[in-house]
């Protein structure tokens, strides 16, 4: 039964997060805990062996996603191995510090993180645009499939600065730092958003790889349970990078704004009650 479960979520997760960028943690990380914790149906596991699994699934979701993303030519490369520099020594550090949190803890800050990224995204509309970032940074051109321009950049000392506090996030909550990178691409540093979630999910894939090396020294990896989880993660993020290149821009930030909201109002409940 609990195999089963395992595979849901993870096809769930593998979709969600392969569609909007987030790697799939964020849905698998508060979705299992609730499953297989709250309500009992996976006694083993703790908040450290799902960060566990949640950081091995990333591995696959995020090496499927990408494989799909390279077609599109939607990957922005170079910036992701940057991105990648920054968040390495976050990564281990965040891993360390994940095994002194308990339950409720860990369910109320994690809880806290997604209803400030889901604000951000929920007023980007109503904000002027940070050109700071894009006019004192490395400029970038992408031309989508209508022919629309898009300019896009950053100051690479920032960009190793910010992604180092998401490798922290990453490492501490174990949701691939997708859903923390994707928002300040998009409102820091104007990348257009297919291609924030495809180089996002490129970033994903790399910073899980040492991620995962980190929790399984720490022995925070239920292995008897990564088959069912990497097998729905993967055959979950094929199908949505393929439904990611047929929604529009908007509708994809629309998705991201509800499904942080949601988990984050979730998480933090569990972790106060």
């Amino acid at each position: 039964m609990e195999y089963l479960l395992l595979l849901i979520i993870a096809l769930c997760s593998g979709i969600v997060g392969s569609l909007v960028g987030l790697g799939g943690g964020v849905i698998l990380v508060p979705a299992t805990l609730f499953i297989g914790i709250n309500l009992g149906y996976i006694q083993e596991l703790t908040p450290q062996s799902v960060v566990g699994l949640s950081v091995i699934m990333m591995i696959f979701t995020g090496l499927s996603s990408t494989l799909s993303y390279m077609k599109s030519k939607t990957v922005d490369y170079k910036s992701g191995f940057i991105f990648f520099i920054g968040s390495i020594p976050g990564t281990m550090l965040g891993a360390w510090v994940n095994q002194y949190l308990d339950l409720p803890s860990f369910n109320l800050y994690f809880g806290i993180l997604l209803i400030i990224l889901s604000t951000l995204l929920l007023v980007k509309d109503k904000l002027k645009p940070v050109k700071w970032f894009v006019e004192h940074g490395t400029k970038k051109q992408f031309i989508d499939h209508n022919g629309k321009e898009y300019i896009y950049g950053y100051p690479i000392w920032f960009a190793i600065l910010l992604t180092f506090v998401v490798g922290f996030s990453s490492g501490l909550f174990g949701i691939g730092g997708g859903s923390m990178i994707v928002p300040a691409m998009l409102l820091l540093f104007q990348f257009p958003p297919h291609v924030a979630v495809a180089t996002s999910m490129f970033l994903v894939f790399l910073s899980s790889i040492v991620n995962s090396a980190s929790h399984i020294a720490l022995g925070n990896v239920p292995w008897i349970y990564t088959i069912p989880v990497i097998i729905g993660a993967y055959v979950g993020a094929k199908f949505g990078s393929a439904l990611n290149k047929k929604m529009k821009s908007e509708t994809l930030i629309l998705v991201l704004r509800i499904i942080l909201l949601l988990l984050g109002i979730r998480s933090i409940f569990d972790g106060l009650f």
